[in-house]
């Protein structure tokens, strides 16, 4: 069963491969990336493959956050952002930083290329919140976290609940509940050598 990660994991700051294969249990992976997703707990409108501790550049998305609308599911395979206009500020928050929100400047409009589960090529161009989702969990796939483009003054703001976050990763991490680096390092690899 996949859970999602909380910040400091290091699955988060590792840059996601691009998939070259698409199988059964990569339809799994995001079946169940989907229900975590719209779990009360969570109840978020994005969830991105390294936020579960998976290796993958892939993400998905339903606005809605609704596991009734389906026809609002998005899957986005090896997304590439283009063409990016405007800039705007708004409130984002992160299933892996859960209670912590920040305003966060990104383009207001972008395009995006990548597959979905059938392997066909997908554009959108996108604006809005669909945008900012996309580019949020875009970042996610290059080890980016919405705290790493927060403005100083933002961040400091954030500091006391970072440094919580630290506080119980490391706690857990004693407790043998967290593997070592080096031990998520060798799964992610294996589970590269798989689709990548």
């Amino acid at each position: 069963m996949l859970q999602i990660v909380n910040y400091p994991h290091p699955t988060l700051v590792r840059r996601s491969k691009p998939l070259k294969r698409v199988d059964a249990e990569l339809h799994q992976f995001v079946r169940e990336m989907f229900e975590l997703m719209y779990s009360k707990e969570h109840r978020g409108v994005g969830l991105a493959a390294n936020q579960v501790d998976l290796p993958y550049r892939l993400f998905v998305v339903n606005l809605t956050s609704d596991p009734a609308d389906r026809d609002q599911e998005f899957v986005f395979i090896n997304p590439v952002i283009s063409l990016p206009k405007g800039s705007g500020e708004e409130e984002e928050g992160c299933l892996s930083l859960p209670g912590l929100f920040a305003p966060v400047r990104r383009p207001e409009k972008i395009r995006v290329n990548a597959y979905n589960l059938s392997g066909e090529e997908v554009v959108y161009d996108l604006e809005g919140l669909f945008s900012r989702v996309v580019q949020h969990e875009t970042d996610h796939l290059d080890g980016i976290l919405f705290i790493d483009r927060l403005a100083p003054t933002a961040l400091l703001s954030a500091r006391e609940a970072l440094d919580e976050f630290r506080r119980e990763f490391a706690s857990r991490r004693q407790l043998g509940e967290i593997p070592s680096d080096e031990e998520i390092e060798r799964r992610l690899a294996e589970l590269e050598r798989l689709r990548t």
